[in-house]
Order: structure tokens, then sequence, then C-alpha cells
């Protein structure tokens, strides 16, 4: 009788190649040291105005149209992917991020992303609007099954459950963006009564012009926050992201006839999650 081969095969070196340009052709940069550091020790960094001008201004009106005005806009392009959003969940920054710290590379190739798009939200907030709930932290210490941790090992981290949001308009410092306490993704300890007071030291946030990029690990302590500022509402896209062998919450899928019209890298973001067999461009 032939002895059955236990051994198992190892993917094709194509499925460990992160994709070095996003689906619109644009090249990947590589995270800074800086912003490799901020992540893992802070458990957030922002990065001010990466859109300005025209384009910024189109995402803006078309979101506040998306909030004000839907049924003016094609029923499938009707959501936070519509129209010029649609570019902000592979801009090449979100890419180099999350290639670092979501992506498994077991199933990413340069013909798919590593990790899927599980949510996308349009914040539409004036004056008065937003509400304080601190939420996770202590993201070494989740349990399986549980993708709200963090964990590291000598020159890697790995943040599962990754939380990008973009500002696309003004944000005042202590006026209403999102809360953060530094370093909790880390913390080890019961957080301290005072996290439940938004006006405590212990909460960081950050002020920035519109079109900025913030990341966070959703294993840090977070929260919404009153909207104050009477100069501008608040527009924000909030994209959350997972591994493709791994999520919270159910697949996301966006319109059929919006998923179809999208570049094919770009749709890798929505396909089903799972490991053996699904990699794009790998041979046999």
């Amino acid at each position: 009788m032939e002895k059955q081969q236990t051994n198992g095969l190892h993917l094709p070196s194509e499925a460990s190649q992160l994709p070095t340009r996003n689906a619109d052709g644009l090249a990947v940069p590589e995270l800074t040291p800086e912003q490799r550091y901020a992540f893992d020790t802070h458990g957030w960094f922002l990065v001010p105005e990466v859109f300005t001008g025209s384009e910024l201004k189109e995402m803006r009106d078309f979101a506040a149209r998306l909030h004000h005005e839907p049924d003016t806009i094609p029923e499938h392009e009707r959501n936070p992917l519509g129209g010029p959003l649609q570019k902000l969940i592979d801009q090449p920054l979100v890419v180099s991020l999350l290639n670092e710290f979501t992506a498994h590379p077991a199933v990413t190739s340069h013909e798919c992303y590593g990790f899927s798009v599980e949510s996308t939200s349009l914040f539409y907030r004036t004056p008065g609007m937003g509400n304080f709930g601190p939420h996770n932290g202590n993201g070494l210490l989740r349990f399986p099954g549980d993708v709200h941790y963090y964990n590291a090992f000598p020159g890697k981290g790995h943040s599962p459950h990754t939380r990008v949001v973009w500002e696309l308009t003004e944000v005042k410092k202590g006026q209403g963006g999102t809360l953060l306490v530094t370093g909790s993704h880390k913390s080890v300890y019961t957080a301290p009564t005072d996290i439940q007071n938004p006006e405590s030291d212990i909460w960081s946030t950050y002020g920035c012009p519109g079109g900025s990029l913030l990341f966070f690990t959703e294993a840090l302590t977070h929260s919404a926050t009153t909207w104050t500022n009477t100069d501008n509402d608040r527009i924000a896209i909030f994209n959350l992201y997972s591994p493709v062998d791994s999520g919270f919450a159910r697949l996301y899928k966006p319109h059929p006839k919006l998923l179809k019209a999208m570049p094919p890298l770009r749709q890798t973001l929505f396909r089903e999650r799972y490991v053996v067999g699904n990699v794009n461009g790998a041979s046999a």
C-alpha cells in the first residue's frame, strides 16, 4: 500500500508578494520607520492633507449629497464607496499600512490584496452630534476568535482589525475628533475610572485640515465625542479592514453593479474569507 503523503505543501512564491501598486496603478509607498514605530507604540497616527483642492471638494460634495440628497445618486453608487469616494478604500497610503500590519501574506499576491473591507460608513455630524462611549483596549489579552487584538514580535506588529478614517472637513483639536487612548492596545491592566471622562488627560486626540487620514488599530481604546466645531460640519469616511482569512462581521458586499465596475484588484477587497486557494495570480 502506498504511503499517504502527510507533509503540507508550501504556497507558491507568488502568494507572499504584497501588491506594490493599487487598483488605480499608483505606487504603494513603504511606511516610514517613524510611521511603523508610531502605529506600533501609540496604536494610531495621522497623515495630514492627503487630498486637497478640487479633488477633496469633489469627495466632500459627494459625501454631503449622499447625506442630504441620496435619491439624486444612482442606486448602486448610493453608499460610501460611490463616486469619488471609491478610491479611498485602497488609496496607496492605506495599502501601505495594511500591507504591513493587517494583510495575511499567504493569501496575497500582486493581483489580490491580503485584507478585506469589513465595513464602510459616512459620519456626518453637526454641532451637538456624537456620543461618548469608550470601547476596546487590552488588545494583547484578547482570546482567539476575537479579532480586536494586537500582537507583535521583534520587528513585526499585527493588527487584524484596523480602522482608517478620512477626515474630509477640518477637525479642530478638542472639538469632536475621535478620542484615542495612546498605547492602550498593549495595555494589560484595567483602565482607571478616569477613562469615563472625555475631558481627562488620558485621552489623546488631534486637529487636522480636511483631506487628512487617520489610522488606528481597533485594539486601541477609542471613542466618539460630541462635535462642537461650529465653523463646519464633520464629514468623515470610516473604513474597517480585516485579513482575508478572518473577520469580525459578515462579509461586506457592495451593490453588484458597483462591484462589477471596480478594477479587478479592488474587487479582491470583497472576496470570501478563507485561506486555501484564495490567491489571485498564484500558479497551481
